[in-house]
């Protein structure tokens, strides 16, 4: 059977006022959605275009939130009587920047980022990312100062002992035994920026749900475009829950080892 010349006499039996069965009806909507013009493409676009969000807003978040941590945890572990002036001034910053960004929700600070910051650029995409990324690192600021701390301050005094200063002692001692503590919950905030960059949509950037609209516009039936939509990021959020389980199992393995 010729699918196109099917979708063609449906509707133009729709154009003509002839109800349709659910079954047709439901053919039609559906190729008009992601088969006519291949606007399946545009799905698949606006995929890819999420992911590259995504990778960018986590980085600019791990970044931002390590540098937070990093300071924070330096300023609450220091001894009594020994408090240093310069690492105050920026963990009071880093309070600063943790408590605004948690407390106002992601699509004003967008909008803010959009529209006041940079209301001359056109590059809405980037501009998102930047807006995502940064809220997230606040939320990694504190994943990554839970992992720090969890750490015992033992740790630290012996590196020390053996003559490495405070980054080094980080580096090579504290981080990687953090890294395994705070690897599930980067995982969920992958995850979580992942459905997030929707947002990025209402300031005009390019990704899914941005594509899902303009199909929806074309054909005047938002209803297909978006359940697609939610089909495509339900499937991918399962898979990335199957990679951050199967990565949890490998990291609990080689601790019995």
């Amino acid at each position: 059977m010729d699918w196109a010349q099917y979708y063609l006499q449906l509707t133009e039996m729709a154009r003509s006022g002839e109800e349709l069965g659910f079954f047709d009806n439901f053919f039609r909507l559906f190729y008009q959605a992601f088969i006519e013009g291949e606007r399946w493409r545009l799905y698949l676009k606006g995929l890819g275009m999420t992911f590259e969000l995504t990778v960018i807003a986590l980085c600019i978040g791990v970044v931002l939130g390590v540098v937070v941590a990093v300071v924070r945890t330096a300023h609450d572990q220091q001894r009594l009587g020994k408090k240093n002036l310069i690492l105050g001034l920026f963990n009071g910053l880093c309070k600063v920047y943790t408590t605004v960004i948690r407390g106002t929700p992601m699509l004003v600070q967008l909008l803010i980022w959009c529209f006041v910051i940079f209301s001359s650029s056109r590059n809405k995409t980037m501009i998102g990312a930047l807006g995502i990324g940064i809220n997230s690192g606040a939320y990694v600021a504190e994943i990554v100062r839970g992992g720090l701390m969890s750490v015992d301050i033992g740790q630290s005094e012996a590196g020390r002992s053996l003559g490495l200063n405070y980054l080094d002692t980080m580096r090579f001692i504290v981080i990687p035994q953090a890294f395994k503590n705070i690897l599930p919950a980067l995982g969920n905030e992958f995850i979580t920026l992942f459905k997030d960059t929707s947002l990025v949509s209402a300031i005009g950037g390019a990704e899914l749900i941005y594509y899902a609209k303009a199909v929806g516009a074309r054909t005047y039936e938002p209803m297909f475009p978006y359940l697609g939509v939610a089909v495509m990021y339900l499937a991918a959020v399962l898979v990335l829950t199957w990679l951050q389980g199967k990565l949890e199992r490998r990291l609990r393995e080689s601790d019995r080892r």
